[in-house]
């Protein structure tokens, strides 16, 4: 089953995927997938472990181009853009990685400052004040000075949102911003998410499993599995849709359209027993 997608005006939609096919090493990950992100809104990517969804992200950057269909990010095709094009697309989108990725040879100021000194030929004097708002909008200016050694799960991931929206994006992804950390580390990372997308206007487009999380924080909430948009809501409603999809996933079962066992053959045979043996 695919679950239709509404149809918004482009004006309200930052990224637009019509038909996304990609086959990997002979599995479709993607099957004629749509899918809409609207402008201003908190919008979070779900679905079982290998579903594509970090793979998602990655078309949506123009890390991966697709096998068939359209991925639009402000009104332009991906696949299609030259490598100019492209560069100057990606400082307009800020990425939040699974582990934050900090630099570990350099300490918490210049982790920020990174990406204006490899794109930017900004003075010191501009690239110091942009770094220091930046640490100042995630609560961690007076840490500037430390090592990522020295912060904490939490901290370490708000820097890595310092430096994703170091260029003031438009859009920012974040892939799995949740995993690793503890309750007051959790709460601290969702006010961020959900203050930033309202003071700067960004959209932001969410990978995670933790629904609890995703209630306080997402607007919309798409399910992916099997290559396609399966079930999509307000995360606050959508586990009781009553789909067989949102049951097995929300409910944690082992039985139901996504199976437990990987596709394998005989059982018998791979243990070397036959079917006439006694």
């Amino acid at each position: 089953m695919t679950m239709p997608v509404p149809n918004t005006p482009d004006e309200q939609t930052l990224v637009r995927i019509r038909g996304l096919t990609t086959v990997l090493s002979g599995k479709k990950v993607f099957d004629g997938l749509d899918l809409d992100i609207p402008r201003g809104k908190v919008t979070a990517i779900m679905g079982p472990s290998g579903t594509g969804k970090t793979t998602l992200l990655k078309h949506i950057t123009g890390q991966m181009r697709g096998d068939a269909g359209e991925v639009r990010v402000d009104g332009r095709n991906v696949p299609e853009l030259g490598r100019e094009q492209l560069y100057a697309l990606r400082e307009r989108i800020g990425y939040l990685f699974q582990n934050s990725a900090l630099l570990t040879d350099f300490d918490v100021f210049e982790n920020v400052a990174f990406p204006l000194r490899q794109h930017t030929r900004l003075p010191e004097v501009l690239i110091r004040n942009i770094v220091l708002t930046k640490l100042q909008a995630v609560g961690l200016r007076g840490a500037a000075a430390l090592e990522p050694s020295e912060l904490s799960g939490g901290m370490a991931r708000r820097v890595a949102l310092a430096r994703a929206i170091v260029f003031d994006p438009m859009l920012i992804l974040y892939d799995e911003p949740f995993v690793g950390l503890d309750p007051i580390a959790l709460n601290q990372v969702l006010k961020l998410i959900r203050t930033l997308n309202q003071t700067l206007g960004i959209t932001s487009v969410l990978v995670a499993h933790e629904l609890e999380a995703i209630k306080q924080v997402a607007d919309h909430v798409y399910l992916i599995a099997n290559g396609k948009v399966v079930a999509q809501g307000d995360p606050k409603t959508i586990a009781d849709d009553g789909s067989p999809w949102t049951r097995q996933f929300f409910g944690g079962e082992a039985d139901g359209p996504v199976p437990f066992q990987y596709p394998a053959g005989d059982y018998a045979e791979a243990l070397g027993f036959s079917r006439s043996s006694p």
